[in-house]
């Protein structure tokens, strides 16, 4: 996992204050600010989101096996533009707007998963505009099989045993 972290911070570009990347529990999360996928009120992928995806994409299909889910958040400020008729109806549009974007930079669709977080999971307090800001973000997911995973941790200590560690 750590390998493919390296790969994602340096095909993206991590010098980016709004492209966050890190592992936790053995998942690799790309965490993307709202203001570069979107403009305010949209699911259409900016340009620059989408040079910033072909990247991701580029790391995903080196990684056939692996699944790659991306989860969309919004803040609660009411959303209502048909046919959308909240602000989970937005996170859902959104997640599938970025997941059409992998798919046609060529990762595979049975590698793809769409899901729309609303504002239900708010990193911070919603109490400023800074805040909210913080909380409309696209996370993508690059989840092992686990049999895979499980693999992969008994090759890493089998590793260090046989160095002394």
């Amino acid at each position: 996992m750590l390998a493919l972290v390296t790969s994602l911070k340096k095909e993206v570009g991590i010098n980016d204050p709004d492209i966050e990347i890190n592992v936790e529990k053995g998942v690799v999360f790309i965490s993307i600010a709202d203001k570069v996928l979107f403009q305010s009120g949209s699911y259409s992928v900016t340009t620059r989101a989408q040079e910033i995806l072909g990247k991701v994409a580029t790391v995903v299909k080196a990684k056939p096996t692996f699944e790659c889910m991306v989860e969309a958040h919004t803040d609660p400020v009411p959303y209502n533009k048909p046919p959308l008729i909240d602000n989970w109806d937005l996170s859902v549009k959104r997640a599938t707007s970025v997941v059409r974007v992998l798919e046609d930079l060529g990762v595979a669709p049975k590698q793809l998963i769409a899901a729309g977080r609303g504002e239900y999971q708010p990193l911070v307090d919603n109490d400023t505009a800074e805040n909210r800001a913080k909380n409309r973000r696209t996370r993508i997911i690059v989840l092992p099989k686990i049999d895979e995973f499980y693999e992969m941790i008994d090759k890493e200590m089998k590793n260090l045993e046989a160095d002394g560690r």
